[in-house]
């Protein structure tokens, strides 16, 4: 049996660690061919010869290298079927706004909204051509919550993707291209488990809000992913994808 993306061309940015890698292992299994995006070259090489794709080092936020990424893979492979846009950085210097500086802030928004903008302008155009594409654009919950232990500028950055999502969804709805923004709840990614091995009390004050009482894995996200990515989701565009152990649903965790 064939799988759901069989054959198709899929771009995975982020591919080198986390949900982008697990995505990539889904996307492979599902018959797609895969390139696997990532700054870290050793990361990205790892991904695509365990996935049997290829890799392209790329900064998502340098525009002139996302072009030619998108345009390179046009021409190497004849079409761009899925953009799972999904490279983003979440440092430490990123806090509460009375502690997070400018340049935190600015360096954020960059990684997280703009690389996201920039994939989704260079990736249209060959989806317009061919009349088909789907776009997977990594949001987060926290683009939906507010919350006390503060991640000022990723929160910011997120509710941009989520809002910029909608818009491309509503846009290109008719062209037969579907935008939809993947609203991943705390995965155990190693960003995630970085962060909060530094801040232990920081990590057990999220963990307590979340119903299912433990963190998402990457493979979780990732099956969320090929769906989106896949026909079974071609009535969806324009639409916040939750997937977070309850965690946007609940008033209070059960005991």
């Amino acid at each position: 049996m064939q799988g759901r993306l069989q054959d198709r061309v899929a771009v995975v940015t982020g591919a080198g660690s986390g949900i982008g890698l697990a995505t990539v292992r889904r996307f492979a299994a599902e018959g797609a061919r895969v390139v696997c995006v990532d700054i870290d070259a050793q990361a990205g090489t790892k991904a695509a010869q365990e996935c049997g794709g290829e890799f392209v080092a790329t900064d998502v936020a340098d525009e002139s290298a996302v072009r030619d990424l998108f345009d390179g893979v046009a021409e190497r492979h004849g079409r761009v079927d899925v953009a799972f846009n999904n490279a983003g950085i979440s440092p430490p210097d990123d806090d509460s706004i009375l502690d997070t500086g400018l340049d935190a802030w600015e360096r954020v928004l960059r990684v997280n909204t703009t690389s996201v903008y920039l994939c989704c302008k260079y990736a249209i155009p060959h989806m317009r051509r061919q009349g088909k594409g789907s776009i997977i654009n990594t949001a987060s919950f926290v683009a939906l919550m507010g919350a006390a232990t503060s991640q000022i500028a990723y929160t910011a950055s997120k509710g941009g993707v989520l809002a910029m999502t909608r818009e491309l969804g509503v846009q290109f709805a008719r062209e037969g291209i579907r935008v939809n923004a993947l609203c991943p709840g705390p995965v155990a990614t190693p960003l995630l488990l970085e962060l909060f091995a530094a801040d232990p009390e920081r990590a057990a004050r999220r963990l307590v809000h979340v119903p299912m009482g433990r963190f998402g894995q990457p493979e979780e996200i990732a099956a969320a992913v090929a769906f989106l990515a896949s026909d079974d989701a071609s009535f969806m565009t324009a639409a916040q994808f939750v997937v977070d152990g309850g965690i946007t649903g609940a008033y209070v965790t059960p005991l």
